[in-house]
């Protein structure tokens, strides 16, 4: 028995359904004393220039991070990802320095799909605390 299906029978008619945009909002947890104590060591024009020098390494690192996932190089994911966790807890970036190092343990674990998922989570973690970090510079 053949059976013939006819798609002109069949009616196309786009469905239309409301689209949801999921906000991730951010609040970065920043310790403050970190800046405070440099700004106090060092002035507040120096002390801004190193935490600028920190956040261009930590981006730069990012970068990085993407070429060695891409290479399957988790040795080199994991090296990298404890040093941006260093400098991040230098300047007091709490969140960007906890996702480092659960990017760490992803790669130490050679899982990729968690590497490419906390690597994501790291870079809007990254992108909260540039912003936010600033709000401590006016603090004398």
């Amino acid at each position: 028995m053949k059976h013939d299906i006819h798609l002109h029978a069949i009616p196309m008619h786009p469905v239309v359904a409301p689209i949801a945009v999921l906000q991730c909002a951010h609040e970065s947890q920043i310790d403050p004393e970190p800046f405070q104590l440099l700004t106090q060591q060092k002035g507040v024009t120096e002390a801004e220039d190193i935490v600028c020098r920190v956040l261009e390494d930590i981006a730069l690192r990012l970068d990085i991070l993407h070429m060695e996932v891409e290479n399957h190089r988790f040795d080199d994911v994991v090296k990298q990802s404890r040093r941006i966790q260093q400098v991040a807890l230098g300047i007091g970036l709490l969140d960007v320095q906890n996702i480092a190092k659960n990017a760490a343990k992803a790669a130490d674990q050679m899982d990729g799909v968690a590497v490419h998922s906390t690597l994501a989570r790291l870079e809007r973690s990254f992108e909260a605390a540039v912003t936010d970090i600033w709000q401590y510079a006016a603090i004398p």
